[in-house]
């Protein structure tokens, strides 16, 4: 096999480097939604091509390696054996993080229902009585917001709007969906987990511009997240709340500019770099095919 089935393995830390420069020169929805698509198509490449490697084994096997002697056939060797037996021990370790990423999501998910217990189906509001200071969108149909009694005390009317803007544009916009693949795919390809970050700080800004849009007012935005982050760190230091966390001053500092702008070269230069990524996948399975289809015996 050529060079090409190791591009998807290398390409993925060039995207790693280039995620925090995209989110800061593209504006948020645009940033997140490229970046996720970019992390989604490399995590499938670079795990396609481990099982391309892996697949080069099949000229171990007793059986095809004792067709092929006796009629005379050469088995060649796509890549060295140990590289081959390295892909497999890869592709169980993806597998292992796959299933306890979406383990992970059940649960939350399930946790987040049974606080919903007992409101009405309808409701999009649902308050939570806990002193812990926490705010979730729940997508479905229809998508619900939970805010706990603790955090709407702390908050002022203004901010109060400021909130339910911020969790309408999460459901709005279905950011449980880019943050549920990019989960996927980081755990597909523990490279990525940088990008992860990124994205999820960029639905955080995305939904702050849709928050400071709807209310009419930026210094209002800032004001209610800071607000917020200061409710949560008080009651329970380190704890963890949707709408306050994710580099919060970065965000209240951002709200206090001018949005960046949409720059589509470079959202079409990372989208390019994934593709780059598939190509070599493909190309790479080409290659196997057809020395397979050289090697093993006719059935």
């Amino acid at each position: 096999m050529r060079i090409d089935v190791y591009i998807p393995l290398f390409l993925p830390l060039l995207l790693t480097a280039a995620a925090s420069h995209v989110g800061r020169r593209i504006s948020p929805a645009p940033a997140a939604r490229v970046l996720t698509v970019a992390a989604v198509l490399t995590a499938a490449a670079s795990t396609w091509a481990l099982l391309l490697l892996a697949a080069t084994l099949v000229n171990e096997a007793p059986l095809v390696a004792a067709e092929t002697g006796e009629t005379g056939r050469r088995l060649p060797e796509p890549v060295p054996v140990a590289i081959a037996v390295a892909a497999i021990t890869l592709l169980w370790l993806i597998a292992f993080r796959l299933v306890r990423a979406l383990r992970a999501h059940r649960a939350t998910r399930r946790v987040l229902e049974r606080l919903c217990e007992g409101h009405p189906a309808d409701s999009e509001l649902v308050v939570a009585a806990s002193s812990t200071p926490r705010a979730f969108a729940m997508p479905g149909t229809p998508g619900r917001i939970l805010v706990t009694s603790a955090l709407l005390g702390a908050l002022e009317p203004a901010e109060r709007r400021v909130l339910l803007a911020h969790e309408r544009a999460h459901l709005a916009h279905r950011h449980s969906l880019l943050s549920t693949a990019v989960t996927l795919a980081a755990a597909a390809n523990p490279v990525l987990g940088p990008v992860r970050t990124t994205v999820t700080f960029l639905v955080e800004r995305w939904a702050d511009e849709e928050a400071a849009r709807s209310v009419g007012d930026r210094r209002t935005t800032a004001r209610a997240l800071a607000r917020a982050a200061l409710v949560a760190q008080r009651a329970r230091p380190g704890c963890a709340l949707n709408f306050s966390e994710h580099a919060v001053t970065r965000r209240i500092a951002a709200l206090q500019t001018a949005p960046p702008p949409n720059l589509r070269s470079v959202g079409v230069a990372v989208l390019a770099l994934a593709v780059l990524s598939a190509l070599g996948a493909l190309d790479a399975t080409g290659d196997l095919l057809r020395l397979l289809g050289e090697s093993l015996p006719d059935w």
